[in-house]
């Protein structure tokens, strides 16, 4: 094309339609030297390097005593926030303008056997208009139950039945809460520490499936 694309408007393609220059989101132009084609590469949207540590503080404002504990790694931040207060967190942290986290992208859990607490339920926050994420999380004992968050975000349906399926966790107020990928009578939850890798008795029989072999040390996973 012999000539440099200008720093501001429009560089069009042929006559057919105009590839805009911007600060952030941008579609970049990228003309190779020597070579008769054209080459289109597309970045993605534009990520805030900060992590959203206003929204730690605006949380404790809110509810004094909310974020337990706080810690920041490669730029994410986890906040451990009160069992019982999960779910209003939840629905301030999505419906609140500054924070407007309207996507859950998973619920995940944890077994321990040797803390204070028996389970960890983690959430993993985003907010597609504001481009940043959060992780909360919650711990509780065996004997104890957790809110679900369907009520706020209705794709922790499937989520939370698989953590209660898996680990054992139970979530209150759950539509559905019932097995997702083991059979409904299956006495065990296999992402428990103290779940046996090398198999528990079971009158279901496989044929042609060998036995896993050796043992793991789970507590190390």
């Amino acid at each position: 094309m012999g000539h440099r694309v200008p720093r501001h408007g429009a560089a069009g393609l042929l006559g057919d339609g105009g590839v805009p220059r911007r600060a952030r989101g941008r579609l970049p132009l990228l003309l190779a030297a020597r070579r008769p084609g054209l080459g289109l590469s597309v970045q993605g949207p534009y990520i805030d390097p900060s992590p959203p540590r206003h929204l730690i503080e605006r949380l404790k404002e809110r509810y004094p005593g909310a974020a337990l504990e706080v810690t920041e790694f490669r730029g994410e931040i986890t906040a451990v926030v009160p069992r019982d207060g999960i779910l209003e967190i939840c629905r301030y942290l999505k419906d609140e303008p500054a924070a407007a986290f309207d996507m859950l992208t998973v619920v995940t859990g944890l077994h321990y056997l040797d803390r204070e607490y028996d389970y960890e339920v983690l959430y993993h926050l985003y907010s597609t208009t504001k481009n940043h994420r959060l992780r909360l999380k919650v711990r509780l004992k065996e004997s104890e139950t957790v809110d679900s968050v369907t009520s706020v975000w209705s794709g922790a349906n499937w989520p939370e039945r698989e953590v209660y399926d898996l680990v054992g966790v139970r979530f209150h107020g759950h539509p559905d809460l019932r097995r997702i990928i083991m059979p409904e009578d299956y006495p065990y939850h296999p992402l428990r520490k103290d779940f046996d890798v090398e198999g528990v008795p079971s009158e279901t029989r496989t044929p042609g499936l060998a036995a896993s072999p050796g043992f793991r040390d789970m507590e190390s996973v």
